[in-house]
């Protein structure tokens, strides 16, 4: 036994032993990864592609997704390979996925990034309003998307639009609407103001979405000529419940009000009826 282990030693501490031993090692070694990188490149995988030809903006589902065995090798750039990462994403708005095409991520988006994403993120019969602001009107750049705003009217000094002269200098304040849900805060190049916070972006604007009844009161509110009228936004915490109120009026005074000073279309006339 001992003659055995002594022997065994010897093979081993041989330099060309070694050596030879260490060629075969790293011979075995590159066999198995060449094939493994062979396996690799020629292997297919399931990746999924477009059934149709999808516009830009369009949603993604499932019917317009099938899936095709390519190989690895074949897959170059930043191809989707997940379905799951395809289901329910958007076309980039400057992008098209032709019929048969792979999905790459470049390609695609979710909703929240398309631009127009705000109208897709309103009750039905509701209305699109942008109301002008600036960072005083906003709290210091404090109403975000999300919020929930109130919304006064002030009206002051009517003026005489032939003379220019004021004949009424009251002032009349009031809150016109509740609960209006805050889509979107734009700045004067039309970015969103709260995409990139390094950038200090100043609000221009606020979107929110009403129902047309008071949509048109709140056009009709802006175009008052013979008044100097400023429609407000005022935070609420409605956002803080949780069912927060629909859009709701606050003053029947103040809807009479413009209603009165303005004119009156058949709609809202049969409105009033």
């Amino acid at each position: 036994m001992n003659n055995f282990v002594i022997g065994l030693k010897k093979f081993f501490t041989n330099k060309n032993t070694v050596t030879v031993i260490g060629i075969l090692l790293a011979i075995v070694v590159l066999y198995i990864g060449y094939n493994w990188r062979v396996n690799q490149a020629i292997n297919p995988i399931t990746v999924p592609y477009a059934t149709t030809t999808i516009t830009a903006g369009t949603q993604i589902t499932e019917d317009m997704i099938g899936t095709m065995e390519v190989p690895p090798s074949m897959l170059e750039g930043d191809v989707i390979r997940n379905r799951a990462d395809v289901v329910d994403m958007y076309v980039s708005i400057d992008g098209v996925i032709p019929e048969g095409s792979l999905f790459y991520s470049r390609s695609v988006v979710t909703r929240e990034q398309l631009p127009n994403s705000i109208i897709m993120d309103y009750p039905e019969g509701y209305v699109l309003y942008n109301l002008d602001v600036d960072m005083a009107s906003t709290y210091s750049n404090s109403i975000v998307p999300g919020n929930y705003i109130d919304i006064y009217l002030k009206v002051m000094n009517r003026v005489d639009t032939t003379t220019g002269t004021v004949v009424d200098d009251r002032i009349m304040v009031g809150k016109l609407l509740s609960n209006v849900k805050v889509l979107a805060v734009f700045d004067s190049n039309g970015n969103d103001v709260f995409a990139n916070l390094d950038e200090n972006r100043a609000p221009a604007q606020i979107i929110f979405a009403v129902p047309e009844e008071y949509h048109i009161l709140l056009r009709k509110a802006s175009y008052l000529r013979a008044y100097e009228s400023e429609i407000i936004p005022v935070p609420t915490a409605e956002g803080l419940k949780e069912e927060p109120g629909d859009v709701t009026l606050s003053s029947e005074d103040l809807r009479n009000f413009i209603n009165q000073v303005t004119a009156m279309t058949e709609e809202d006339l049969n409105a009033n009826q």
